[in-house]
């Protein structure tokens, strides 16, 4: 049994110990996984593109009828409680906050409760960035059917499908499971994913069955920093396989190179098997971004 940290944690208007925190077994998010949640990286103690974030949060609150319990100051000045604890106990590296909203407490029932409260809860942890040898080398993923529900729009807590999905490239030593629906690109089980096609950035469009990353309109803009082409269109399992590069993002990848896709080598030429000239572009041109879009 592993062993629960004491480091500070929110849990419904009160902090304690994280070892502490409990929450009733009738809980919405305990029973159903009725509930959604939101991820934000933080740099030496400072909110990347914090107000994306709650963007998005609203956004997954909405699409489920929650109610967001928090203003935008109330869940800055909670997320900074957090960050400033875990300072205090030598917490000084890049951590994560982790924000979860279920529905609330009630009797068992698929219908919504009336007159309940949302349960909020909020942690921190060290965020596990990539290593220097995964992006010197790049990583290696495998491919699969889109299994998962139809609503990939929302930042839901019930992820069975995203775990199954990482679980299955875990088993193979792959970093990530690239996956497709109809024969087009969605998502990865923890990841966007995107492809360099003759020098053009490519993503997926916007849709229900993608979460929109918070990477979706900042690798947009780092594209136009750097002066490379970005399209976000439906995307064919073959132009993923035939791709110059594939990439992956999220708040713990930032951007990392995939070299081997169902282990063949991804890209041509010289280049056939390590990262590219856009991820390295991109790459630079994030951690620029970190220094001036965090709060």
């Amino acid at each position: 049994m592993q062993t629960l940290p004491d480091t500070l944690c929110y849990l419904n208007g009160e902090y304690g110990p994280l070892r502490d925190a409990k929450v009733s077994v009738l809980d919405r998010g305990f029973i159903f996984g009725d509930g959604i949640y939101e991820v934000v990286p933080a740099y030496a103690g400072r909110l990347f593109r914090f107000d994306e974030h709650l963007a998005r949060l609203n956004r997954s609150l909405t699409k489920l009828r929650i109610a967001n319990p928090h203003s935008r100051e109330e869940w800055l000045e909670r997320c900074r409680t957090l960050l400033a604890a875990l300072a205090g106990k030598g917490g000084t590296g890049d951590q994560l906050l982790y924000i979860q909203i279920t529905r609330g407490v009630a009797l068992r029932d698929h219908v919504f409760p009336t007159d309940v409260e949302p349960t909020v809860f909020m942690m921190c942890s060290a965020m596990k960035p990539a290593t220097p040898e995964q992006r010197h080398a790049g990583v290696a993923c495998i491919t699969a059917r889109d299994f998962r529900w139809e609503r990939g729009d929302i930042k839901s807590i019930s992820l069975l499908g995203n775990v199954l999905a990482r679980q299955m490239s875990a088993d193979k030593g792959a970093t990530e499971t690239i996956m497709f629906r109809n024969g087009l690109l969605t998502e990865a089980a923890a990841s966007n994913v995107w492809v360099v096609h003759e020098g053009a950035v490519l993503g997926p469009p916007k849709s229900e069955h993608v979460l929109e990353g918070i990477r979706y309109d900042l690798i947009r803009e780092l594209c136009e920093e750097v002066g490379i082409a970005y399209n976000l269109r439906p995307i064919a399992e073959a132009d993923v396989l035939s791709a110059d590069e594939v990439l992956l993002s999220s708040a713990t990848k930032e951007i990392l190179p995939v070299t081997s896709l169902d282990g063949a080598p991804v890209g041509h030429g010289a280049l056939r098997g390590k990262p590219g000239p856009v991820y390295a572009r991109l790459f630079e041109a994030y951690q620029r971004a970190k220094a001036t879009q965090s709060i």
